[in-house]
């Protein structure tokens, strides 16, 4: 029998194939489990593992009566992995591109598009797990989505803030952004409370990302936010916007706020601005549209500064009401020092103190003030809130300008009086009239009532709260009459309602244009409540630059006075305050108060 031969160089050839097939798996070997071995270790464990957060819902906010301010709503962030794509689906994608209102071709791109660069070295390619197809979908459509049954498409649930009223209340309530950061308003100023507590949970899925249960291995459960209920009531922010529309077709003024109240809790029912927005889509708006005005804005007050004086007066007894003052002089004398007066728009000649109010006398008020001094004169402007913040907690809010005595000049003392060389914000000026309804007691305005869970329990309140006394109750009853004859006498007449006491006083301030007073830009205000003799609401109205036909002022009491008027009569309705006297038994009261006075 022949032996087998077997060629040497056959036998080698084959022996070094065979040594560098083995050699290079080896060497593939200890590149995946030495070098690359934790990468790839950590990749397949972040493929396996994963973390998440889950968000906590933030809380509402309601108004006065319970009505829905501001919401948070689930929303659905769909996207595909198009590796798990399966073929057989493509025909789906004309129904997932009408659900989705998204063109068919930005579908077909994420199903097929399923590589990216990689960043760690050149010519990296890394497989995509995710893209994007639609941003903010609504559950319903999710769930129609989904009974397609596409292979790989499917969504990140997240919470998305819905403000059902739109425009209405939106400088109060403010927004979250679409980073989810409360930027302004009560959305900001409460957050601590509506926000909540976050959770995360640890978990495994499969190779089709679905979540294995059974692998769960750590959970913290989220904490829902607790909701806000508001001062604010609808109704009334609603009547206050409505007149803030007419007054900006009407006289198109730069802006104008609108301000209820109650005097006797600082609880604000409306607080209305123009220029307003749509917190749903604040970033569709001006910077200016976003500014809540009633604090950030400053100016000066005008006549309504007019009560300091006078009530300051009355309160250290150094008038009384049918007290005498020479307002013909343009000079006057305390002690040996002489004051330079100003101007009154027409002759008054010797009035009493009620008709320096009545008759808003810039040389009447001056005279008080010097009667007071300087010091005195600022402390009672500083008591009655002017020159710090009110307090009610919003950001951005400002102190105004009140400056110290020893910073005033020759002028300052007869000029302060009538609401010049001092600004303040359309709150300051609300919350001193607001003393005045209140018995001489200034309260501290606020925005919200109490914070309640889920069940409606109240988890904290927030009670009304009394900052200081400003003047004597008498002393607030007598300027109170004062006020009640501006009404009806005086200059706001166009402020009247019928079948109601109304005390309030209106302002008209010229405005400091390239440093002088412009006799043709003003800021027209009214600033009042009713019913006098038992005040229920406190109403502010600020324009600022109406435009006017030519050769007429935009005054207080014929621009912010009927405003006040129309707001008065919808809010005194909707609240129920019976009108108790007619028009003879007004006229009876105001003639008895006169007589006590």
């Amino acid at each position: 029998m022949r032996s087998a031969f077997l060629s040497p160089v056959r036998f080698y050839l084959v022996f070094a194939a065979i040594t560098c097939v083995f050699c290079s798996l080896a060497g593939r070997l200890v590149y995946l489990q030495v070098v690359k071995g934790d990468a790839l270790r950590d990749s397949a464990q972040n493929a396996r593992q994963n973390f998440s957060v889950v968000l906590a819902r933030r809380g509402d906010v309601v108004d006065a009566k319970g009505n829905l301010l501001a919401t948070t709503r689930s929303l659905v962030e769909v996207g595909v992995d198009p590796q798990a794509v399966n073929v057989d689906d493509i025909v789906k994608i004309p129904q997932l591109a009408e659900l989705l209102q998204v063109s068919e071709k930005e579908i077909t791109t994420a199903f097929f598009n399923k590589t990216r660069p990689g960043n760690q070295f050149s010519r990296e390619v890394r497989p995509i797990r995710w893209a994007k197809i639609a941003d903010d979908v609504d559950e319903d459509v999710y769930r129609r989505l989904m009974n397609l049954e596409i292979q790989g498409v499917y969504g990140n649930f997240k919470h998305s803030r819905l403000y059902p009223g739109n425009k209405l209340a939106s400088h109060v309530i403010g927004f979250v952004n679409k980073e989810g950061v409360p930027s302004m308003g009560v959305e900001k100023t409460v957050d601590y409370y509506l926000r909540g507590q976050s959770g995360w949970r640890e978990w495994e899925r499969d190779g089709r990302r679905r979540e294995l249960l059974q692998y769960r291995s750590r959970e913290v459960l989220s904490e829902d936010g607790l909701n806000v209920e508001l001062c604010i009531d609808r109704m009334v922010q609603d009547m206050a916007e409505r007149e803030l529309a007419l007054i900006v077709e009407e006289y198109k003024p730069i802006s104008a706020s609108i301000i209820v109240s109650e005097p006797s809790t600082g609880y604000v029912l409306a607080m209305a601005n123009a220029p307003d927005f749509d917190p749903n889509k604040f970033n569709n708006y001006e910077m200016g549209n976003l500014r809540n005005r009633t604090m950030t804005d400053v100016y000066e007050p005008g006549s309504v500064f007019k009560i300091v004086a006078a009530g300051a007066a009355m309160n250290e007894n150094l008038v009384s009401v049918e007290s005498i003052i020479d307002c013909s002089t343009s000079i006057t004398m305390r002690g040996s020092r002489k004051y330079r007066l100003p101007r009154d728009d027409h002759p008054l000649g010797k009035i009493s103190v009620e008709g320096v109010v009545v008759q808003s006398s810039n040389r009447g008020v001056a005279q008080l003030a010097i009667m007071l001094g300087d010091r005195r004169f600022y402390e009672y402007c500083k008591s009655f809130g002017f020159g710090a913040r009110t307090g009610i907690g919003f950001r951005g809010e400002r102190k105004g300008t009140l400056h110290p005595p020893r910073r005033w000049d020759g002028l300052t003392i007869t000029r302060m009086p009538m609401g010049h060389a001092v600004s303040v914000t359309p709150m300051q000026m609300h919350s001193a009239m607001s003393a005045v309804a209140s018995n001489g007691i200034l309260m501290k305005p606020q925005v919200v009532r109490r914070v309640f869970d889920s069940e409606g329990k109240t988890v904290v309140e927030f009670k009304p709260r009394s900052v200081r006394r400003v003047l004597r109750s008498e002393v607030a009853g007598k300027l109170t009459g004062m006020l009640e004859k501006v009404v009806s006498e005086g200059t706001a007449k166009k402020a009247q309602v019928k079948g109601y006491l109304v005390a309030g006083k209106t302002g008209t301030t010229k405005k400091i244009i390239e440093g002088r007073y412009s006799d043709r830009h003003h800021i027209a205000s009214f600033v009042g409540f009713l019913p006098a003799n038992d005040p229920r609401i406190v109403i502010s109205v600020i324009v600022d630059e109406p435009k006017m036909k030519p050769g007429r002022i935009g005054y207080g009491g014929s621009v912010a006075g009927p405003s006040f008027q129309r707001v008065a009569k919808e809010v005194i309705s909707y609240l129920g305050v019976r009108p108790n006297q007619t028009d003879e038994e007004l006229a009876t009261t105001q003639n008895r108060r006169t007589r006590a006075l």
